[in-house]
């Protein structure tokens, strides 16, 4: 069995699953994908979400607010308030993006360090994105004593120095369907150093679908593609890495009730 540890079902265009999100669940059990965590991006539209993936036994929600969604209100005594429920197994997705937006570094940063400080009060583990900052997100996550909770660096596409770090931390590393990409030769050469034991596989749909399915919608069915090209990179058979990265999953978001 596998798990797609990182999706968004609520941003996914339903008219290609006859409008039903029960056929994207269904499509994902019938390729032996046991649990998916739909992670929050907005504060705003927790609520949505939540109402939408809750009849779903084998999905499980992040609440938190992504780095790039700017126009989203920061408020952290609401975070702390909508991610308190038992149905939120971590905080995220939050972390740095200077690539697509520098300019509102600051913004980011305030908004990081409010998501680790929930984070450690809630005891639940961090979901991180980061690009194009890797010495401010790895200062924030030691500041902000991430080590306690514990978390992942989420489609991965960083250097294996900051891999390292975060290894270091206690993280965990979670690849999409970049890595099948043609020109992701650098982020291939990283995979192959990430230690099982740290290991997880995601999809972020409906984004970024992996080879053979480029120019689709992503879905989490899909994450099987990206656990078979990470086998064969690692050099492991697919059905030894869909175990560990699996168990890995069960250790880090520990509040899930394994099936």
């Amino acid at each position: 069995m596998l798990v797609d540890s990182h999706c968004h079902l609520d941003k996914l265009k339903l008219d290609e699953f006859d409008g039903k999100l029960d056929n994207v669940v269904a499509q994902a059990t019938k390729n032996s994908v046991e649990h998916m965590l739909c992670v929050g991006v907005t504060l705003e539209a927790f609520p949505s979400m939540l109402e939408q993936v809750t009849p779903f036994k084998n999905v499980s929600v992040s609440c938190g607010v992504h780095p790039l969604d700017q126009d989203s209100i920061w408020d952290q005594d609401k975070l702390l308030q909508l991610a308190s429920g038992e149905q939120v197994v971590a905080i995220g997705e939050t972390g740095l993006d200077y690539y697509y937006a520098a300019d509102t570094r600051k913004k980011q940063q305030q908004a990081f360090v409010g998501h680790l400080e929930v984070a450690n009060q809630l005891n639940k583990p961090v979901i991180i994105h980061t690009r194009d900052a890797k010495e401010d997100t790895l200062a924030i996550l030691r500041e902000g004593n991430a080590e306690r909770v514990g978390g992942v660096l989420h489609c991965f596409t960083e250097t294996w120095e900051m891999a390292k770090a975060a290894l270091d931390l206690g993280f965990y590393i979670s690849i999409s369907g970049i890595v099948t990409f043609r020109n992701a030769s650098a982020l291939r050469d990283v995979v192959k150093k990430i230690p099982m034991e740290r290991l997880l596989v995601e999809t972020d749909s409906p984004y970024l679908a992996p080879v053979p399915h480029r120019g689709k919608q992503n879905q989490p069915a899909y994450v099987a593609d990206v656990a078979r090209f990470v086998a064969d990179l690692k050099g492991e058979n697919y059905e030894s890495l869909a175990k560990v990265t699996t168990d890995n999953f069960y250790k880090l978001f520990n509040r899930i009730a394994r099936n």
